[in-house]
């Protein structure tokens, strides 16, 4: 059971079958509309190769797309680590035992996760940032920017960290409590890095996101790769062919991306970290049948119980002796 199944239901026959026509129907839609754009790009003189050379020279990489990357990366990373934390303390809020906490922070969660995150970039920037006597100018349009991804990136993966949790078996905080652990103590040693080691591939998916959204601040001037391609366009009056280029970058850092989730999916798998959110199921009432156990769930469950409490054990003991 994968991440995402924990938060979808996983496909029956049929539903696979109808994915697999839907999938079909829209590659040749989209060969289709390919080939309309090119024949018209084509046409109109876009595809010229007069307007392509531009890429093959230095000059364009060093002065506009390098530095373009690296504002796109720069804003990625930031909003990333930002969001993270972000989504750690209001998801920990959400599962709080105190109602008043869990309802503050389920309200906040949900209004950014409600608005646009052009418009939080938007309203940063031109109704603070912008005019912040503190923040070189400079650096407004960035502090827009992350401010509006944290904001709203943060809000999914705290709500990705609360259904983690709540997705887990009851058996394993019934097991941290069995052993005098408090409600928080079992959240925070056994619960919350079981449900954050299944989420990992959801959690770092996640950055695909935040990479495309990122383009959304040549709304307010952030030299990201989009904002740079415009003005090589405009330097070379190859305005196409530089949004073209520009894409194709796009979609070799999101395939970069998607190629480290699964490569960390497949790693932790192989350990066996997933625990109980990737143990098969045990028993279906019923429908046992004679013949080894299926232990392997079982197994997982309690080698991540009996590892939490462990060090949950150490820790008590070395916060006694000192």
């Amino acid at each position: 059971m994968s991440a995402q199944a924990v938060l979808f239901d996983a496909p029956g026959p049929r539903a696979r079958r109808r994915n697999l026509i839907l999938t079909i129907v829209g590659v040749l839609l989209s060969l289709l509309v390919l080939y309309v754009v090119g024949a018209r790009m084509s046409a109109a003189g876009q595809l010229e190769p007069s307007l392509w050379t531009p890429f093959l020279s230095s000059e364009a990489w060093v002065s506009y797309l390098v530095p373009g990357l690296i504002g796109t990366l720069k804003a990625t990373v930031l909003s990333v680590l930002l969001a993270g934390a972000f989504g750690l303390i209001f998801g920990l809020g959400r599962l709080s035992h105190v109602r008043a906490l869990r309802w503050v922070c389920g309200v906040v969660v949900e209004f950014f996760r409600a608005v646009p995150v052009l418009l939080m970039m938007v309203f940063s920037y031109f109704g603070f940032f912008a005019r912040a006597d503190w923040m070189p100018s400079e650096y407004a349009p960035l502090a827009g920017v992350v401010t509006g991804l944290t904001l709203y990136n943060g809000a999914v993966i705290a709500e990705l960290v609360r259904s983690g949790v709540d997705a887990l078996p009851r058996g394993q905080a019934e097991a941290g409590l069995s052993i005098g652990l408090t409600p928080q103590q079992t959240l925070h040693s056994i619960q919350l890095p079981q449900a954050l080691t299944a989420m990992l591939p959801a959690l770092v998916a996640q950055l695909v996101v935040v990479l495309k959204d990122s383009c959304l601040g040549i709304a307010i001037t952030y030299t990201d790769l989009l904002n740079w391609s415009k003005t090589l366009g405009s330097a070379y009056a190859n305005t196409v062919p530089a949004y073209l280029v520009a894409a194709a970058l796009f979609i070799v850092l999101d395939y970069a991306l998607m190629l480290f989730a699964r490569w960390l999916e497949r790693r932790l798998k192989r350990r066996g970290t997933p625990g109980v959110l990737g143990a098969d199921p045990l028993v279906v009432q019923g429908l046992a049948e004679p013949g080894a156990p299926a232990a392997d769930g079982v197994h997982h469950a309690e080698s991540g119980v009996e590892h939490a409490v462990h060090r949950a054990q150490e820790s008590r003991a070395h916060r006694h002796d000192g």
